[in-house]
């Protein structure tokens, strides 16, 4: 059995049955369709909180995503804005999944950092940030990915996310690691093991051995799908 010495992120999402998507077979990883941003949309960020040095930090990283993608961030400082970052502690590190931040009324958080700190070092904060904005970009997990994805062995899986540090219910850990997409939701092709989407998991989650480590950079798969979705 696995031991669990990791946050892991949740991913929230608001369901519309008139949602319309359309499917391509590119790359790899996956965006849902009726969730991304419209191709060179300014996108208004917020900080409701948080030690300005670590503010800056996670600016920075966010801004990686720019890089192949035609979108802007503007951060701002005062209300309305379409993403509004948190760092409430115990509560976990999640976004809301691309343009669902847009339906979350102010000032409510659609971002939260629950274990950053001043202090975390580079590679965490990068991991963190990178695969959060991913989600706000309408990136789903890499392990949901409906055109490939894990063997999972499920019982290892729900006795450690169900036990510390995270303590999630049966319904989070299904929503998080077992629900799997529909193909015509969205945008992708197979199953990238170094997605920065994809969470950490060790063989003993998976029954064919299968295991991955703390991806803490964009892969160069991630970076094909988000230029595919946002080109430049």
């Amino acid at each position: 059995m696995a031991v669990n010495e990791h946050h892991f992120c949740m991913l929230l999402e608001s369901n519309s049955e008139t949602d319309t998507v359309h499917t391509g077979t590119r790359t790899r990883g996956f965006v849902l369709e009726a969730k991304r941003w419209s191709p060179r949309e300014e996108i208004t960020i917020r900080f409701l909180e948080g030690d300005p040095v670590l503010r800056q930090r996670v600016t920075d990283v966010a801004n990686e995503w720019l890089d192949h993608a035609d979108l802007i961030f503007r951060f701002v400082d005062a209300a309305p804005s379409d993403i509004r970052i948190a760092f409430i502690p115990g509560a976990g590190s999640w976004s809301y999944l691309g343009t669902d931040a847009r339906h979350i009324d102010e000032p409510k958080p659609t971002m939260n950092y629950g274990w950053l700190t001043a202090n975390s070092d580079d590679d965490e904060v990068r991991r963190v940030v990178l695969h959060e904005f991913g989600h706000a970009l309408g990136m789903i997990h890499e392990h949901q990915n409906p055109l490939g994805g894990v063997q999972w062995n499920q019982a290892a899986v729900i006795a450690d996310l169900g036990g510390p540090p995270n303590n999630w219910s049966m319904q989070t850990i299904e929503n998080n690691m077992f629900r799997k997409y529909d193909p015509a939701e969205g945008i992708g092709t197979q199953f990238d093991g170094e997605s920065i989407m994809l969470y950490p998991i060790p063989a003993a989650w998976t029954t064919d051995g299968f295991s991955s480590g703390l991806n803490d950079r964009l892969s160069e798969d991630d970076k094909l799908l988000i230029e595919q979705i946002y080109p430049k």
